[in-house]
C-alpha cells in the first residue's frame, strides 16, 4: 500500500520544488522591491547615516574643543593661581619689611625720645642743684656771718665786707668738695 502511493506520487507535481510561473513571479516581485529600496529606502537610510556620523563626528569635535578650551582655561587658572602666590608672597614680604622698618622708626623714635626726656630730666635736676646751692649758699652764707660775728665779736653788717667774707669762705669749701667729689 505504500508502494503504490509513492509511485502514484512520482507521477504527481512535487510540492517542495515551487512552479515556474511562481519562481518567475516572485523573481519579478523580488526585483521591484530590490529597485524600490534601492531606490527609495537605501537613499533615505544612507541619508540618515550620514547625517547620524556628521553629528557624532561634530560633537566629538566639539567635545574634543570643549576639552582643548578647558585645557586652555586650566593652564590659565594656573598661571593666574601661581601670579597670585607669587603676588601674595611679595606682599607678605612687602609687608615684613614694612614692619621692621616700623619697628626700626618706632626703636629710633623711642630712643630720641628717651634721650631727649634724659636731657631734660638732667637740665632740670642742673637747674634744681643750681637753684639748691644758690639757697644753700645763701643759707650757709647767713649762717657764716652770723658764726663769724659771734666769733669774731664785730658785726659784719657790711654789705661788701660780708659778701667777700662769705664767697671765701664758700670758694674755699668748693675747694675743699671738688677733690672730694671727684
Amino acid at each position: 500500500m505504500y508502494d503504490t502511493l509513492i509511485l502514484a506520487a512520482g507521477d504527481e507535481v512535487n510540492p517542495v520544488i515551487p512552479h515556474t510561473s511562481e519562481i518567475i513571479l516572485g523573481l519579478v516581485a523580488f526585483l521591484l522591491l530590490f529597485f524600490v529600496i534601492k531606490k527609495f529606502v537605501s537613499p533615505r537610510f544612507e541619508a540618515l547615516y550620514a547625517e547620524r556620523t556628521a553629528k557624532i563626528e561634530g560633537g566629538i569635535e566639539k567635545a574634543e574643543q570643549a576639552q582643548a578650551d578647558a585645557q586652555r582655561t586650566l593652564e590659565q587658572y594656573k598661571e593666574q593661581l601661581a601670579e597670585a602666590r607669587a603676588e601674595a608672597a611679595r606682599i607678605r614680604d612687602d609687608a615684613r619689611a614694612e614692619g621692621l622698618q616700623i619697628v626700626e622708626e618706632m626703636r629710633e623714635q623711642a630712643q630720641a625720645e628717651s634721650a631727649r626726656i634724659i636731657a631734660q630730666g638732667q637740665h632740670q635736676l642742673d637747674a634744681q642743684r643750681a637753684q639748691i646751692v644758690a639757697e644753700l649758699r645763701a643759707d650757709l652764707g647767713r649762717t657764716a656771718v652770723e658764726l663769724a660775728s659771734k666769733v669774731v665779736g664785730e658785726s659784719l653788717e657790711d654789705e661788701s665786707r660780708r659778701r667777700g667774707t662769705v664767697d671765701r669762705f664758700l670758694n674755699e669749701l668748693d675747694a675743699v668738695a671738688a677733690p672730694a667729689g671727684k
